[in-house]
């Protein structure tokens, strides 16, 4: 079955674009289960657009754009982090931010993953800091016992860095999706498919 979890190194780097392009090429569902900040499209929606694939309701929706923790205090919302369970059948489901944001003062999205068990893919920008924020950002999976399943790089070729990361942390390099330009459709198909294997997703 095709179940992965997407999270990154950071947050704005591009997570949402690369599980569009995987659930696109997979036809998995897609899963957020906190978005928090509404004032532009959501993450889900944006998916739904580029994707076409189905899209599960969201767990919560929080209007104030912050780490979840923080938006559901500020909007009088409760997360009970035990009623946060991945969908059945094949599907990519997205974090927030990096792996260690926090989705309550107490449970981090990491730790979520450790609960869930789900093959995850590390979204690590190619900008300079990359090496950095991918190695911890492995370390604290592993440390949970979280499974990895790849990296995913986004954004323009730094050979160096993506092998050198790739070398380092034993976590195998599935590719890099470049900046899209028009973000269309079309072209997210065509720029996964040419620069990923859907057989490493099987």
């Amino acid at each position: 079955m095709t179940r992965f979890i997407v999270t990154g190194t950071d947050t704005g780097i591009g997570k949402t674009i690369f599980s569009a392009a995987l659930a696109q090429a997979t036809r998995a569902s897609y899963w957020k289960p906190i978005q928090a900040g509404l004032e532009e499209e959501s993450d889900s929606e944006v998916v739904a657009r580029l994707a076409g694939v189905a899209i599960h309701p969201e767990a919560h929706r929080l209007i104030t754009p912050a780490s979840p923790h923080y938006a559901a205090e500020v909007d009088g919302v409760n997360i009970d982090v035990e009623t946060l369970t991945p969908p059945p059948g094949n599907f990519i489901v997205e974090g927030a931010g990096g792996a260690l944001v926090p989705v309550t003062r107490t449970t981090l999205y990491a730790d979520l993953f450790a609960k869930w068990q789900i093959p995850v893919i590390v979204c690590a920008r190619t900008m300079l800091g990359t090496i950095n924020h991918s190695l911890l950002t492995i370390e604290a999976l592993r440390s949970r016992n979280v499974p990895i399943h790849g990296l995913a790089f986004l954004g323009d070729p730094v050979p160096d860095s993506e092998t050198t990361i790739a070398e380092i942390s034993g976590i195998r390099r599935l590719g890099r999706l470049p900046v899209i330009d028009p973000l269309t459709s079309e072209n997210l198909a065509a720029a996964f498919a040419a620069n990923f294997d859907i057989a490493d997703f099987r």
